[in-house]
């Protein structure tokens, strides 16, 4: 059974930082590119990042220079380190594993809260 884990969510002031991290049990981690997804109040689910095996990356604009992804393949674990918080950036946070040869084989994390609040 495929799992994935969040942690790291929590209550932040404006400019400050956070790192999320999601743990993945039940699949081969190196086979799966890993993204975050955020969904704020009333809005649609967006994505954040996206990491590969491989350690492409990319961004949504308004992460680009904020936000990192990183994945460490011997710890089954995909992070996203935030920095320069923005209110705008409140959003339960999502983690997400796509196969690579089967892209319809998703996963999903149950979210973290995160808030930016002062």
């Amino acid at each position: 059974q495929v799992q994935l884990v969040e942690s790291g969510g929590g209550l932040v002031q404006p400019g400050g930082s956070l790192t999320l991290s999601c743990a993945a049990t039940g699949l081969i981690f190196r086979l799966y590119t890993m993204g975050w997804y955020r969904q704020a109040p009333g809005k649609q689910r967006e994505l954040v990042a996206v990491i590969t095996s491989a350690g492409m990356t990319n961004y949504v604009d308004s992460a680009k220079g904020r936000f990192t992804i990183s994945r460490d393949n011997n710890k089954n674990t995909v992070y996203l380190q935030m920095n320069s918080l923005k209110p705008d950036d409140t959003a339960v946070y999502y983690c997400n594993a796509a196969n690579i040869y089967h892209e319809s084989q998703q996963y999903w994390g149950q979210g973290t809260q995160v808030t930016v609040s002062s």
